[in-house]
């Protein structure tokens, strides 16, 4: 069974950095998508970034320049670095796996970002 953990996350000063980082285990197919999204109340969940299993990265336009997506293939980790962070980048944040020959989605419990201004 696989599971997805999460961890860093936590709060920051508008402006600042923090970092997420999820943890796969179980078996996934190599040929994989993993990616952060985020919902903040009341919002619909939305995508942050994701990264290939060959290394290829999207970017929400909201995050783009600010945020970077890594992953460790032989680790089965992803990580977000996560600068110059706004009030609105407050959100519950999610880690992903996309198994692409299967169709699998895989969902991490979440982890709670807050920026005060």
């Amino acid at each position: 069974q696989v599971q997805l953990v999460e961890s860093g996350g936590g709060s920051a000063q508008a402006g600042g950095s923090l970092r997420l980082s999820c943890a796969a285990s179980g078996s996934i197919s190599k040929i994989n998508i993993m990616g952060w999204y985020r919902q903040a109340p009341g919002k619909q969940r939305e995508l942050v970034a994701t990264i290939t299993s060959g290394g290829s990265t999207t970017y929400a336009d909201s995050v783009q320049g600010r945020f970077t997506i890594s992953r460790d293939n032989p680790k089965k980790t992803v990580n977000l670095h996560m600068n110059s962070l706004k009030p609105e980048d407050t959100a519950v944040y999610y880690c992903n796996v996309f198994e692409a020959p299967s169709g699998r989605s895989y969902w991490g419990q979440g982890t709670q970002v807050t920026v005060s201004s």
